[in-house]
């Protein structure tokens, strides 16, 4: 039977003060690499619990910095939030997901900052640096379009609606997806506009592609989001490129569209390896 959430609530409670939270994930976190979690739902959870630590009205979260630090397998999760750096109108927010072993021992799988500003009405000098994408209501779905066989179609990919605007091509011309995560990130509960974004963004190193997944792979090992409009959805775009250095390094990056305008941008670090290569090792 399949799931209608990414990760199910199983437990809470307190550690040192700060509230710490437990969650079983369902088939809809599987990742493309393998039998881990892809770090789209990882940085949704890190980003709720940035999000509900300490709130304050007329403020709001602005950078997000996810680091994976290593493959999160499909096992249950532990993730807790704190206020680092308190200020009235700047402060900065941590936030750790571990997982459980099979030892029953938790690991530590990802770490979070964020920075939390307040808010006033600029209504009167807004500007976007960035054109915007109106949603295109007819455009392709994502399993519409010839992908290569190394792309797999199940996990969190299948959990997102898509809508592909536009592939593409040579340097300069981003690849253009429209997405709508179709499943609640946490089951019994909706979903917010940033918590929504923060779980499509890391899709972003997908989007953005420029290698054949079955010759290469491109792991990002973190992601970090800039927003300066509060994202609501549910359709998020993004327009991503990636980009491959001389020395197996390479960069995706990507500005983040809401259907009224740009509202933000997305950078990725990434480790390209060749699969022939990476095989022998």
């Amino acid at each position: 039977m399949t799931s209608e959430f990414c990760y199910r609530p199983v437990d809470a409670g307190t550690d040192d003060g700060h509230r710490v939270e437990y969650f079983s994930p369902s088939e809809h976190v599987l990742g493309p690499w393998g039998p881990i979690q892809h770090g789209g739902p990882v940085a949704g959870l890190l980003t709720r619990a940035m999000d509900r630590c300490a709130p304050r009205d007329g403020t709001r979260l602005t950078k997000i910095s996810v680091d994976l630090l290593g493959p999160v397998p499909l096992a249950d999760v532990r993730v807790s939030a704190r206020v680092v750096r308190p200020g009235r109108r700047i402060e900065m927010l941590t936030a750790d997901l571990a997982t459980r072993h099979t030892d029953g021992s938790w690991r530590a799988a990802a770490t979070a900052t964020a920075w939390r500003l307040t808010t006033q009405a600029t209504e009167d000098v807004v500007r976007r640096a960035d054109r915007s994408l109106p949603l295109p209501e007819q455009a392709p779905a994502l399993g519409d379009l010839e992908l290569s066989a190394a792309w797999s179609m199940s996990g969190f990919v299948e959990a997102i609606e898509w809508r592909i605007a536009d592939l593409g091509g040579v340097p300069g011309e981003p690849t253009v997806a429209w997405t709508n995560l179709s499943v609640p990130l946490v089951e019994g509960e909706p979903t917010s506009g940033l918590e929504r974004v923060m779980a499509i963004a890391d899709a972003a190193n997908g989007i953005g592609a420029r290698l054949d997944p079955a010759e290469f792979s491109f792991l990002n090992t973190e992601l970090t989001v800039h927003l300066f409009e509060e994202p609501e959805g549910p359709w998020f775009g993004i327009a991503a490129e990636a980009s491959v250095g001389r020395d197996g390094i390479g960069m995706n990056s990507a500005v983040l569209h809401a259907p009224e305008g740009p509202i933000g941008r997305i950078a990725q670090n990434l480790l390209v390896e060749r699969r022939v290569a990476h095989s022998r090792v």
